[in-house]
């Protein structure tokens, strides 16, 4: 099973050219502007590099770009990015004012309008305790574009829910990097807040705990992407503190949250089912195995955290579903059942 529905092609330019290059120099934003229509529908990122060539990766590869938007395989060929070419881009996502983007330069991203997250590296900034503070001289921003893709969870629901109580399962995804956890995590949170993942699952009250601004993309404190009526989004907040925020104050049914990795992200977990609470969430890992192998995985596993786990991969595209495993870790449905 992969991505089903995602969002047209001039949406996606349209995207670029109202809401990302605004953002950009002059020049590299003409670059960008100039690039085939069939490269900006695909397009997934975009890097700037201090001293290196201006770079794109689109349709699973990556390529470098001429100041005229032709792509090219030869780093030698792409633009070279020069400190003019960084200070303006920093000025120009800043709004002028990198005061106001203290918070979210100390932890090393910025999000843009549209949900739009740029990652950034340079030299670290540590107060007295050895603790981040912020970040100077810049010299690397990956603006990574935001797709509000939809209808991957399709197919799902009846595996999600237990078929005798019609309650969700606590449902671990599991996938390396890029392949889609935080699409579906999305898609499973709209459609439980709208009512529409099973036929006899009603709409939900949704807690969504943002703590890397992926999840809901929120810009100024306003989700970028459509998460459904119910939902309700704690943004930039640490996992296992919010998780507790959330269920203090906003009584949700279901509690959506990203990448656990911490033991205190799997102690706020295990209070939150506790409380009769349903958790979703996401893992790296590239199966089964690694949730035998790493200690807080493994832990939550023989305590019997989770009621499902899937597997996912890229290799029919984002959100490919490889397999779905029960509590004991047995293979319940393989992608190709599931598909």
């Amino acid at each position: 099973m992969s991505a089903r529905s995602t969002p047209s092609a001039s949406g996606v330019i349209t995207a670029i050219c109202e809401q990302i290059a605004c953002g950009l120099p002059a020049r590299i934003r003409q670059a960008i502007l100039n690039l085939p229509s069939e490269v900006l529908m695909q397009i997934e990122e975009i890097r700037l590099r201090l001293g290196r060539p201006l770079q794109i990766l689109y349709g699973g590869r990556d390529q470098f770009v001429t100041l005229q938007g032709k792509v090219t395989r030869e780093p030698e060929a792409g633009h070279m990015l020069t400190e003019e070419d960084m200070a303006q881009t920093l000025n120009l996502m800043s709004g002028s004012s990198l005061y106001a983007l203290e918070e979210e330069l100390r932890r090393g991203y910025i999000t843009m309008v549209g949900g739009h997250r740029v990652g950034i590296a340079g030299r670290i900034l540590l107060d007295g305790t050895g603790n981040v503070r912020g970040m100077k001289e810049i010299a690397a921003f990956n603006i990574r574009i935001a797709r509000d893709v939809q209808q991957v969870a399709d197919g799902l629901g009846h595996l999600l829910i237990d078929s005798a109580s019609y309650r969700l399962h606590n449902t671990l995804l599991i996938s390396p990097p890029q392949c889609g956890k935080t699409t579906l995590l999305r898609d499973l949170a709209r459609k439980i807040s709208k009512g529409t993942l099973h036929p006899k699952i009603a709409g939900q009250k949704v807690s969504i705990v943002d703590e890397r601004s992926e999840i809901a993309a929120s810009w100024r404190g306003a989700p970028q992407h459509d998460l459904g009526p119910r939902t309700d989004v704690l943004d930039a907040c640490p996992k296992a503190e919010g998780m507790t925020m959330m269920i203090r104050s906003m009584s949700p049914q279901v509690l959506i949250t990203d990448e656990i990795g911490r033991s205190e992200d799997g102690h706020a977990l295990l209070e939150a089912i506790h409380a009769g609470v349903t958790v979703i969430t996401t893992a790296h890992g590239f199966g089964m195995h690694e949730v035998r192998s790493r200690p807080l995985l493994r832990q939550l596993f023989e305590l019997g955290a989770f009621t499902r786990y899937l597997v996912l991969s890229r290799r029919h595209g984002p959100c490919t579903v490889e397999g779905v495993y029960d509590k004991r870790g047995d293979l319940i449905q393989t992608g190709a059942e599931v598909g």
